[in-house]
């Protein structure tokens, strides 16, 4: 996947994009956004995954505002999150073996 940097529209430090119509905007400026309150225990669980997945990934950060914002999310939705998190879970335990090599 081709990915370039822009600037952040919000404080203008430099952010990795994956597309041209893509809204560039760091994770430092979603935190306040993201640090919000999951009353629903399924749900909270569900994006209790590491912090580091949400900084690398702005398909996570979205998900997860999307769900704050709207109260719920579609299958498919929980069904891309679930394989996007299993993905980069298993990536950073390869690259974690390849350093032990």
């Amino acid at each position: 996947m081709l990915t370039y940097k822009q600037k952040c529209a919000r404080c203008k430090n430099m952010v990795l994009i994956t597309s041209r119509n893509q809204f560039p905007i760091c994770y430092d400026c979603q935190k306040t956004e993201l640090g919000a309150k999951i009353r629903d225990p399924k749900m909270k669980k569900f994006f209790n995954i590491p912090e580091e997945l949400y900084k690398t990934s702005g398909f996570l950060r979205s998900i997860k505002i999307s769900y704050l914002r709207f109260g719920k999310l579609s299958d498919k939705q929980i069904e891309c999150f679930q394989k996007t998190v299993k993905e980069m879970k298993g990536c950073g335990s390869q690259k974690d073996t390849d350093k032990a090599k």
